[in-house]
């Protein structure tokens, strides 16, 4: 059997499962197709990273959903908090983020649902100090100024980095910024070290000679997940189960393409070839559905931000997947 057969029947069996996942019903074997009733357009929110990227600049999304009389309107956002806020009010239907933005967005209120995820990324986040930096070891960190997104997937970096070192998050400056502000402050100066991810880490690295102190590798999962608004899960199931095997489409062309890879993300968010030739080499593609492990690991996640008081209560992260994500998991 040829490998591109085998991707196939691996792409048609994960895709089972998602649908199951996010549509609330389990795959029937038939085809698909969007109801003359079902909202004719939906709106995606995406960042200068991931699959989502490669799928705008592909084009193929739109080429599918066009024959079903569906538009996707694409929104870019510089981080995933507020690419979540933007969920929550109603401005973009799906989008991609990592661990953190959820777990601050359930927390807040946010009527969401995970529908699948992209496996462990986690060197593709780190903490970097300038090429000049006498900081060596993570225990180095204590008293410093460190720029991050607040509620993005690097403060959970900082968490267990800070965490390994010994070090309390009390006893450190965090500088909450999004990330071109938080890049100004590097440059300038004015912060100690910088904890982002990619392309921008890459960015940092090539362009600014940005010494890496830590990665995620050791310390934390760094997913990918895709999340949708509660309503729109439940109301259009058809349109997303097109939008997630489109996502699968296009992890497979990924995995096997590396430099038409960097070509398309390096025309989609204008960085260069090499900076983002760099960041697509630590790009983990393969969506699946949201396993028990996954939930598992961003509970774990949202107990540690609780417990320091930087989400308002405590959530029950599988509260955020639709009722069928059971279903799916126990094969009923």
């Amino acid at each position: 059997m040829s490998n591109r057969h085998e991707n196939r029947l691996s792409r048609r069996t994960t895709l089972g499962l998602l649908f199951a996942a996010a549509a609330g019903v389990l795959a029937s074997g038939m085809p698909v197709t969007v109801q003359a009733q079902a909202q004719p357009e939906v709106r995606i929110g995406y960042q200068k990273y991931g699959t989502l990227t490669l799928l705008k600049g592909r084009g193929t999304l739109e080429k599918r959903l066009s024959e079903q009389g569906v538009k996707v309107k694409w929104t870019e956002f510089p981080a995933g908090p507020v690419l979540l806020e933007g969920l929550n009010v109603g401005s973009i239907d799906f989008g991609t983020v990592g661990e953190a933005p959820p777990i601050f967005a359930q927390a807040a209120g946010a009527s969401l649902v995970y529908v699948g995820n992209e496996p462990a990324s986690p060197g593709s986040e780190a903490i970097v100090v300038p090429k000049g930096s006498g900081l060596r070891t993570l225990a180095e960190l204590k008293g410093k100024k460190i720029a991050l997104n607040k509620g993005s997937n690097v403060h959970y970096l900082l968490l267990k980095a800070l965490e390994k070192a010994g070090i309390a998050y009390s006893e450190i400056q965090p500088v909450y910024l999004p990330p071109a502000d938080a890049r100004a402050a590097f440059e300038r100066g004015s912060v100690d070290a910088w904890a982002i991810w990619d392309p921008f880490l890459a960015a940092a690295e090539k362009q600014l000679g940005a010494r890496v102190l830590a990665d995620g590798k050791g310390l934390v999962a760094n997913y990918q997940f895709y999340l949708a608004s509660r309503h729109y899960a439940e109301k259009n199931p058809e349109i997303l189960r097109i939008v997630l095997d489109e996502i699968a489409k296009v992890d497979d062309w990924g995995r096997n393409n590396p430099d038409d890879v960097a070509a398309v993300l390096s025309a989609q968010t204008g960085l260069g070839r090499d900076v983002v030739a760099l960041a697509a080499s630590r790009y983990a593609y393969g969506v699946k559905p949201v396993s028990v492990d996954v939930i598992a690991s961003q509970q774990k996640v949202a107990d540690a931000f609780s417990s320091l008081k930087l989400i308002p209560k405590p959530i029950v992260v599988k509260d955020a997947l639709l009722p069928a994500r059971q279903l799916a998991a126990s094969g009923k």
